[in-house]
């Protein structure tokens, strides 16, 4: 049966009729050869790679694979511990939050957690040319992204990931930004489209080492079949032609290859069940390309048999060593979680996810002999697992967090601080800050260069304590300031390796009175509705000639759409009318700004209407 959730990041019940999985058996049972005997177990701690270098940081250029080990141009294991950061597949047509926030800084705070990779869903949509929406450029804020379609954002993303060292997986999620699909291809996204694709995106970073590979679709389920032979529902035969084709462009590449939901008979998640990969290997042209994938989750997902077992949770071991942990296990290929979560509301789920991260291998003993992993999510707005975001996008979940720290590698290396032997020596301190001018809603600022030992890269402004921008500069206007309101900033400079210098002096600026004038505020609604639920994200947009403090914007909707969540506002509801109040982050607005806020809901009578007109009002 299946779990409707979200369209913008489905889950699914894994588990099949009686029906189906006897058609399945008999399938299998006359397409499947004897399985071959397993290779030997290598040993955890032996190796016959390359000592780590000792002077390239681990990590560096394009990356390969060497029985269970992931390693790095220079034979380096590496481990990836990343983070997956969802929205160019949606609607939207780009990474969400960018309409809280400076692209740049979201993934300076990825880093600072000790994330090392990012995984980056997208749609076929965004080879058509799509234009990103809910995309903040007010006040100097993602300046750099004005004008530029889903693929040059995407650039900015990963060119500036790579300059501060991390790493990009791209995740084929959907083949349109409709909603997730069971197999590769669907009428309207041909195979041959799929494939096109992969190769465009694959030549795209051709020479960019910041996009180390390319996960080739999210969660393939029923009726995609592993080792079937049916050209049309065998996700391992389709694999293949995916994996060829990215390296036709790029042969440099890793290819992610995740599981699909049953094999003779077996049910388990989405995406989740690489049973068959043992038997069944994805064999590709080049070799040491392929890294398995598979996606866990907990209860505030789905509840499985497992969950309810007596013995929980000494009994997950065992379903993730049958499941996937195998491969790992007995030394035939890298084993990546490139999803798992949870809310952590359940006593159940918090004792999955501590189970589950053991499982991992915790950095500090096991070093990158470890599996791979991206959590679900970074984004707040994932309607059944939350992020590791607050709903403020700004704000960290600490205790979400926290699980997840010992299988951090922020170095991509082998101990828990990560790359080993390397530049450790920060920048000089930024001197002569200044300020160059100001508005009654901006401040501009000037300082004189740092030094380093190998390079500054950029510069980190901080406001009031909280860091505002990342620039390459040394010079930097913030907007969307109060009038008549004293700021106080300080700069730290930072390099290559990711070390940043101490705080330069403070200056201190008030922004003018301004002239006067009326704040006004308009707002505009726009739905993504997949039936059983739908999310509103609404633009508000200050139509006055003075700064806003703050907005309020109302609507009605009927009884029968229950709110689930919101992000970046504090919305109520009494009867039939929702009140969306600005936060003390984003209630500030200078003329002609705006900022975005979202609503989740949940359909619980089908003829229920979302459409809505907002109505904004403003203080000043």
């Amino acid at each position: 049966m299946r779990l409707p959730l979200p369209r913008n990041l489905p889950r699914r019940l894994a588990a099949s009729a009686a029906a189906l999985a006897a058609l399945l058996v008999a399938t299998f049972a006359a397409v499947t050869p004897a399985p071959a005997a397993p290779p030997a177990p290598a040993s955890p701690t032996s190796s016959a790679e390359p000592a780590a270098s000792a002077t390239v940081t681990a990590g560096a250029g394009f990356w390969h694979t060497s029985g269970r080990r992931i390693l790095d141009e220079a034979g380096n294991p590496v481990r990836i511990a990343g983070i997956n950061w969802f929205g160019f597949e949606t609607s939207n047509y780009v990474a969400h939050g960018l309409w809280s926030r400076d692209y740049r800084s979201m993934i300076d705070q990825m880093k600072s957690l000790g994330y090392n990779t990012i995984r980056l869903p997208y749609s076929d949509d965004i080879f058509k040319g799509t234009t990103p929406t809910s995309l903040n450029t007010s006040g100097g804020m993602n300046a750099d992204l004005v004008g530029l379609n889903s693929l040059g954002v995407m650039d900015k993303l990963v060119d500036y990931a790579g300059t501060v060292g991390m790493k990009v997986i791209l995740d084929r999620h959907r083949p349109d930004s409709g909603g997730q699909s069971a197999l590769w291809y669907t009428s309207s996204v041909p195979e041959s489209t799929w494939l096109a694709n992969l190769r465009s995106i694959a030549a795209r970073y051709a020479g960019n080492s910041a996009v180390v590979g390319i996960d080739l679709h999210n969660e393939p389920h029923d009726p995609a079949c592993w080792g079937c032979g049916d050209q049309a529902t065998d996700w391992r035969l389709a694999a293949q032609r995916g994996g060829e084709a990215v390296l036709s462009a790029n042969s440099k590449l890793l290819i992610f290859v995740e599981g699909v939901q049953s094999f003779n008979g077996s049910s388990y998640w989405w995406g989740g069940n690489l049973q068959g990969a043992g038997q069944y290997p994805v064999q590709l042209s080049v070799a040491g390309r392929v890294v398995y994938s598979a996606h866990d989750y907990a209860t505030s997902v789905a509840q499985q048999s497992w969950f309810s077992d007596p013995s929980f949770p000494a009994n997950m071991p065992g379903i993730w060593d049958k499941n996937w942990g195998y491969l790992f296990n007995q030394n035939l290929a890298p084993v990546w979680v490139g999803e798992f979560g949870t809310t952590l509301q359940s006593a159940t789920d918090q004792t999955w996810l501590r189970a589950l991260v053991q499982y991992l291998r915790p950095t500090a003993t096991a070093g990158a002999d470890s599996f791979q992993w991206t959590f679900w999510s970074w984004n707040p707005n994932s309607g059944d697992t939350g992020g590791i975001l607050n709903d403020d996008w700004t704000t960290v979940n600490t205790v979400k967090d926290g699980y997840l720290a010992s299988v951090k590698s922020p170095g991509f290396g082998g101990g828990p601080g990560g790359g080993g032997p390397g530049d450790t020596q920060p920048p000089s301190v930024p001197g002569g800050l200044a300020v160059t001018g100001v508005t009654a809603s901006s401040v501009s600022l000037s300082w004189a260069a740092s030094t380093d030992d190998t390079g500054v890269t950029g510069y980190e402004v901080y406001r009031g304590g909280s860091k505002v921008a990342s620039v390459a500069g040394t010079s930097y206007t913030d907007g969307g300031l109060g009038a008549a309101t004293a700021y106080s900033y300080t700069v730290r400079a930072k390099d290559a390796a990711g070390n940043v210098s101490a705080a330069s002096a403070s200056v201190t600026a008030t922004t003018s009175a301004g002239g006067g004038g009326s704040a006004g505020c308009t707002a505009a609604i726009s739905l993504n509705d997949w039936g059983s639920g739908l999310t509103a994200t609404v633009t508000v947009t200050n139509t006055g000639t003075a700064a806003t403090k703050g907005w309020q914007v109302v609507w009605t909707w009927p009884t029968g759409l229950q709110i689930s969540g919101s992000w970046s506002a504090d919305v109520t509801r009494g009867g039939q009318t929702v009140t969306a109040r600005s936060l003390a982050y984003n209630g500030v607005l200078a003329p002609a700004a705006s900022t975005t806020f979202g609503v989740q809901a949940t359909r619980t009578d089908a003829s229920a209407v979302a459409s809505a007109t907002p109505v904004c009002t403003a203080t000043s």
